[in-house]
């Protein structure tokens, strides 16, 4: 299947709002038609490739390009089939945390390394285990390195493959009453309740204020703004000029500020009637 999509990729029409919006219609009314859901994968599957390129920069070379551009499919598969649109969150940003999730949950759960690369990871934890215990401090590299009888070099090249993936919401000991690894994570920011409560209707006025914005300017402030993209890497991925990525990124700036300023000026009148 990814052969399939990377291949025609670089062949597929991109889509105007009105005529993406009525795909999704369709779809709607048919969950089932395969036909209209591949069209959508097509339409977004450059969310994949992004994810993609971004998870592959920080793996081994041992993890293959191929099998990570099928997990990241997986996941935009199951963000169009699952795909709710009542409960509010724009699909660009719920494709992304699922094709992302997708991708980790299946490198966690496979291993990519050899018998021999693996076991050279455990001598090495096993040596900084033993080194910790007997100096009451982490080893340096050099002293791991002299333990072995290996270059520096060789140690830090060995534990760089080390392809465990851990997560905040994996629990700390095996007991049921064990806790998440995120809920010992102390906040040293924390807003108070009336900070949370103003931040969490700023947040609401501004998600509002994105649904009214048409389909490819509210793409790119998801992209600019949640994903970090460029405006450059932006215009790669939609097919359009850097130049006219910058314009319609100022274009989407004003309308929102136009609306944002039209919210705050009708609270204000209904607070005073």
């Amino acid at each position: 299947m990814t052969e399939q999509f990377d291949s025609s990729y670089n062949n597929i029409k991109r889509l105007s709002d009105e005529e993406l919006e009525s795909l999704w219609n369709k779809y709607f009314e048919d969950r089932t038609n395969k036909t209209y859901r591949d069209l959508l994968i097509m339409q977004y599957i450059y969310l994949t490739k992004y994810v993609v390129g971004r998870i592959k920069v920080s793996l081994p070379t041992t993890f293959s390009l191929e099998d990570i551009s099928g997990y990241g499919i997986e996941g935009l598969i199951s963000a169009i089939e699952k795909y709710q649109p009542n409960k509010g969150a724009r699909f660009e940003t719920y494709a992304l945390i699922r094709i992302r999730g997708c991708i980790i949950d299946k490198i966690r759960s496979e291993d990519f390394l050899p018998r021999s690369a693996r076991k050279k990871i455990k001598d090495v934890k096993q040596a900084q285990e033993h080194l910790r215990q007997k100096l009451g401090r982490p080893a340096t590299t050099l002293e791991v390195a002299d333990f072995l009888d290996m270059e520096p070099q060789k140690v830090d090249q060995i534990l760089s493959e080390d392809t465990t993936i851990g997560s905040l919401y994996d629990k700390k000991g095996s007991s049921d009453d064990s806790v998440e690894i995120i809920d010992t994570i102390q906040d040293q920011n924390r807003l108070t309740p009336a900070e949370a409560m103003e931040e969490k209707d700023v947040k609401a006025q501004l998600e509002n204020a994105l649904k009214r914005l048409p389909e490819r300017e509210r793409m790119i402030m998801v992209l600019y703004y949640h994903e970090n993209m460029t405006l450059k890497e932006i215009g790669d991925t939609i097919e359009i000029s850097e130049s006219r990525v910058c314009q319609l990124h100022a274009q989407a700036i004003m309308k929102l500020k136009n609306i944002l300023s039209k919210n705050r000026l009708e609270r204000l009148h209904k607070s005073i009637i």
